[in-house]
């Protein structure tokens, strides 16, 4: 169990995770959560970086796809959430910086307060819309590159990661998509990420073309193939997110369970599967929690 205040310390492991990865040709794999109790299964289960993903603040928060419905609000209040609850370091997906330049400041120090590790910002229009949907539109690359002068001038902690993300795959073009990326990289983004390659193949002429480190996502309508972390480590690319995976096998689970419990009357169809007691009380801490009430005389020791 962490606090806001100690999340500073998470941000120089995300830079040492990248570092290492791209000297060992080999990915990070960093599933994508959407709120406190997936990023702790996802610490749980061993990861050593999750991405808070903005469609999936959307999906699970307020029930709406991811069309630009969410605010900077929305998405914080979650994030505060996301990182006090674990010790790991989160990449924050951060959409357009709702707003301009000075739209990116604000959004920069306040997600940076929250405790992530990492910021995502991308070029979209805005409203924006997830990456695999189609009626995309990107914005002039100069503005782009004054929203990523202005979150490298705006993070307080050097060790804060800027992520920046390109749209213009499908909407421009490949070369487009390669020329944003160098001059986002030269305005001081610390990581590209080049949305929608179409292949393999793409994704290592991008990474040829544009020397550094890179993000992609796999799954959820992405293009390119479920490729090992090696594998996707040897096309150049340093951390891969599942976005959406977590959340896909949660909605999957919930259908089958109330579809058995709506069709039975009862739970007796699912119990054996369903995680139980204990398990749930392991992911939120209850034996800390448990163990400060004996320290403070709360109940009996």
């Amino acid at each position: 169990m962490t606090y806001p205040e100690e999340d500073t310390l998470k941000r120089q492991p995300l830079r040492t995770l990248l570092n290492t990865a791209a000297a060992d040709r080999r990915a990070v794999v960093a599933p994508g959560v959407a709120n406190a109790l997936t990023a702790r299964i996802v610490e749980d289960r061993g990861f050593d970086c999750a991405y808070a993903s903005g469609a999936g603040i959307a999906n699970w928060t307020l029930g709406v796809p991811d069309i630009g419905l969410t605010s900077r609000t929305d998405v914080l209040w979650e994030l505060s959430r996301i990182c006090a609850a674990v010790e790991i370091p989160i990449v924050a997906d951060a959409d357009t910086g709702y707003g301009n330049a000075l739209g990116v400041v604000h959004t920069v120090r306040t997600f940076e307060r929250a405790g992530v590790a990492g910021i995502q910002l991308e070029d979209q229009v805005d409203p924006k819309r997830c990456g695999h949907f189609a009626g995309k539109a990107v914005i002039p690359m100069a503005e782009m590159v004054a929203k990523i002068h202005a979150a490298v001038d705006a993070r307080r902690d050097d060790a804060l990661v800027i992520v920046a993300r390109t749209d213009a795959r499908a909407p421009e073009g490949l070369d487009s998509a390669i020329e944003r990326a160098h001059a986002y990289q030269a305005a001081g983004a610390d990581v590209l990420f080049v949305e929608g390659p179409h292949s393999a193949i793409e994704m290592a002429q991008i990474c040829r073309d544009v020397p550094g480190l890179h993000i992609t996502n796999i799954g959820d309508g992405a293009r390119l193939p479920i490729l090992t972390p090696v594998e996707l480590g040897e096309l150049g690319v340093t951390l891969v997110i599942y976005a959406h995976l977590a959340a896909r096998a949660a909605i999957a689970a919930m259908d089958h369970a109330l579809t058995e419990l709506r069709r039975d009357g009862h739970s007796a169809a699912v119990e054996p599967i369903v995680a139980d007691a204990a398990r749930r009380n392991h992911l939120v801490g209850m034996d800390h929690w448990n163990r400060l009430s004996k320290r403070f005389g709360e109940i009996p020791t």
